[in-house]
């Protein structure tokens, strides 16, 4: 990049250089799922005229209005969107994409940002009530003191909630700010073994108190990365320091476990207690392989089951399909999958049979590296030698081999 300093192939070791083609790989990784996302924002939204590379946005221009009300309220948007702001590149050489400031929001209604009290980094959603009416209702249920106090709830904390003016049906909720649950890198069996524990935990909290996720796809399950970085990473390019002087580097997750999160309740609802059979018809979100949807969207079904096959779908795709070592969920994730949603285990059989699984794991198997399908032979060289090292450590420490973060 244009602020890094070229190197000449003689000069590198093998080590640097792999390590290099590594962040590469990366940063090529998150350009591809940009690109997918624009995909699904055009669909959604269309198209939008051309703009020059580091320039505002359509929808970021409506966050730039809200810089001085969000201010006042304590929370303090990028330099980016600010009234005042100039581009960092302007009367240099450097390209946009060099640049703190040259890079847009991944995401039209969410922006991050910093609350002023205290420093920390957040995330905002803007939210219209026209369109999910729910969405702040749920997440303000799960907030309430006994439901937030316990460990086992993994609904992303609504830490406020605003009123936009001028503009009644809109919302906006302050969040944490989080990352993507599968960047950085499983290193571990155990890792991926405590991600799903609190997932499917965090799935049967929700059901036990009568509300159904219906999205609870991939993009809608995040974690909160902060402890794994020791120098924050950009909310934008997570794979560069916040100021942009640098790849941001990050601990492994059995180093500094995180805690993960089911996030987005635009589709959720919640059920009177007395309710054990609710229905509803059909509402496509971010999945849309799911069975039962493929046939007729006019019949009301429970959502529920549903819910089971979104996460079940996750792991096929993000675990059994991208990496190698952990065929012992396949029966578990196969009965999760299935056609008929009636054939389905409910979140609370999901949870004992992953229990009875994960005991049956050996700590040899547990600390053993996750392989992406996709790793070729220099990088299954460079992970798993930095593997061993950090293997070794962990034992004559005797570090968990399931990582799991303080409540």
């Amino acid at each position: 990049m244009g602020h890094t300093q070229a190197v000449t192939s003689k000069d590198k070791s093998p080590k640097a250089k792999t390590k290099t083609e590594r962040k590469a790989a990366e940063a090529a990784e998150l350009e591809r799922r940009k690109a997918l996302r624009a995909q699904r924002e055009f669909e959604a939204f269309g198209a939008e005229r051309e703009r020059r590379p580091g320039a505002l946005s359509v929808y970021e221009v409506w966050w730039c209005q809200q810089y001085q009300w969000l201010k006042a309220h304590g929370y303090l948007l990028r330099p980016r969107y600010a009234p005042e702001w100039v581009p960092s590149w302007e009367g240099s050489q450097r390209h946009p994409f060099t640049c703190e400031d040259g890079h847009i929001s991944q995401f039209p209604q969410i922006i991050d940002a910093t609350r002023m009290s205290d420093d920390l980094y957040i995330s905002l959603k803007v939210v219209d009530k026209s369109v999910h009416p729910h969405e702040v209702d749920i997440g303000q249920y799960f907030m309430m003191e006994h439901l937030a106090s316990d460990p086992k709830n993994h609904c992303v904390p609504f830490l406020d909630v605003l009123s936009v003016p001028n503009e009644e049906e809109k919302q906006i909720l302050v969040m944490p700010l989080l990352l993507d649950f599968t960047m950085p890198r499983f290193d571990t069996v155990g890792e991926v073994v405590e991600c799903l524990r609190q997932l499917f935990e965090g799935l049967l909290f929700m059901h036990a108190n009568h509300v159904a996720h219906r999205d609870c796809m991939s993009r809608n399950i995040m974690m909160d990365a902060k402890d794994l970085y020791p120098e924050p990473y950009h909310p934008a390019q997570p794979h560069m320091k916040r100021d942009f002087s640098g790849y941001a580097n990050h601990l492994t997750r059995t180093q500094r476990p995180p805690k993960y999160y089911l996030i987005d309740f635009g589709l959720s609802r919640r059920y009177d207690a007395t309710e054990k059979n609710p229905l509803e018809y059909p509402i496509f979100g971010g999945d849309k392989s799911v069975p039962e949807f493929q046939k007729n969207i006019n019949v009301p079904i429970n959502p529920f089951p549903t819910d089971i096959y979104y996460l079940g779908n996750v792991i096929r795709e993000q675990f059994l399909y991208a990496r190698s070592g952990l065929g012992f969920l396949k029966p578990l994730v196969d009965d999760m999958v299935q056609d008929d949603p009636s054939r389905r285990p409910t979140m609370e059989a999901v949870v004992k049979r992953f229990d009875s699984i994960r005991q049956k794991l050996s700590t040899w198997k547990l600390r053993s590296r996750v392989i992406s399908v996709e790793d070729g032979l220099l990088e299954n060289m460079y992970y798993g030698t930095a593997h061993w090292r950090r293997r070794i450590g962990f034992i004559v420490k005797r570090v968990s081999a399931i990582p799991r973060p303080s409540d």
